[in-house]
């Protein structure tokens, strides 16, 4: 996927992920109406980043979608989230979570939202699947790691790099998420580790937001995004339900390779959520 750059200016990216639709409208995780809060998610971005001569559209390059965003891999919730999003007049990427199916994916809304590659002027956005079927941990394996030290080696000099998969490829610090992370990320931060045009690694997965860094990759930014739905809480040994809304993150890429960032949540809306649930 090619797009085209703002010259001097600043490129807009948004990530949202865990969406989690159900087969059927209104269907619910741990209480909640995913396509509700979804939609109230979709209104955030409207108002924050909409683009004032064509209503209803966003002032952004990319709309960047990291995982689970069907909650048991059907093609009527991958239908609904294209319906959803494709008024938002943006470029999308998708990549499958644990609780999706590529090839249904790609068979729903066609190979080009699975892009494996993204170029946006001087920035290059690398794709990576660390969906296993039948699990719920990550893990990348020998094709996915010999892709991207193929795309690396392919990619200018001068390129801005962002790593982009569903799964975290370090701990956030609750136990039982972190026996889900990428079980090989030793072999990717030593893909990565001489890589002087890596800027960022970006994940879902872990439904809350996350900053990080690691002695490995010292330059670079690790970091994760609330759910469009529920939010798990950190730094808890077991599964536990977070109060917080849910939200999406933004990244302004700029010519430079500066990357700043930041998340936005939903306030003041009423939505379901059962704090007692033990797990999805």
């Amino acid at each position: 996927m090619q797009i085209a750059s703002n010259g001097d200016s600043a490129l807009r990216v948004l990530q949202i992920t865990d969406c989690h639709l159900g087969e059927q409208v209104g269907e619910s995780l741990a209480g909640m109406d995913t396509d509700a809060s979804l939609d109230f998610v979709i209104e955030l971005l409207l108002r924050e980043q909409g683009s004032t001569p064509n209503e209803g559209a966003l002032a952004v390059d990319l709309l960047l979608a990291t995982g689970d965003l069907s909650n048991h891999g059907t093609a009527a919730a991958y239908q609904r989230l294209d319906q959803k999003l494709q008024p938002l007049g943006v470029p999308m990427a998708w990549l499958p979570g644990n609780h999706d199916i590529r090839d249904l994916m790609i068979d729903t809304v066609g190979p080009d939202r699975l892009p494996r590659l993204i170029r946006l002027g001087n920035w290059a956005i690398c794709m990576l699947d660390s969906a296993v079927p039948g699990k719920v941990g990550g893990e990348l394996g020998p094709n996915e790691l010999d892709g991207l030290q193929s795309t690396l080696e392919a990619l200018p000099a001068d390129c801005h790099i962002v790593v982009c998969l569903h799964h975290q490829p370090v701990p956030v610090g609750s136990y039982w998420l972190d026996q889900q992370q990428v079980v090989d990320s030793e072999q990717l931060f030593e893909v990565l580790g001489d890589e002087p045009r890596l800027r960022a690694i970006v994940w879902g997965h872990v439904h809350q937001e996350f900053s990080g860094s690691d002695a490995r990759l010292p330059d670079v930014q690790l970091m994760a995004s609330p759910s469009t739905c529920i939010q798990f809480a950190p730094d808890q040994p077991d599964f536990t339900i977070d109060a917080a809304m849910p939200g999406y993150r933004w990244f302004d890429l700029h010519p430079d390779g500066t990357l700043r960032t930041g998340v936005s949540r939903v306030e003041n809306v009423a939505l379901d959520l059962d704090m007692a649930s033990s797990g999805y």
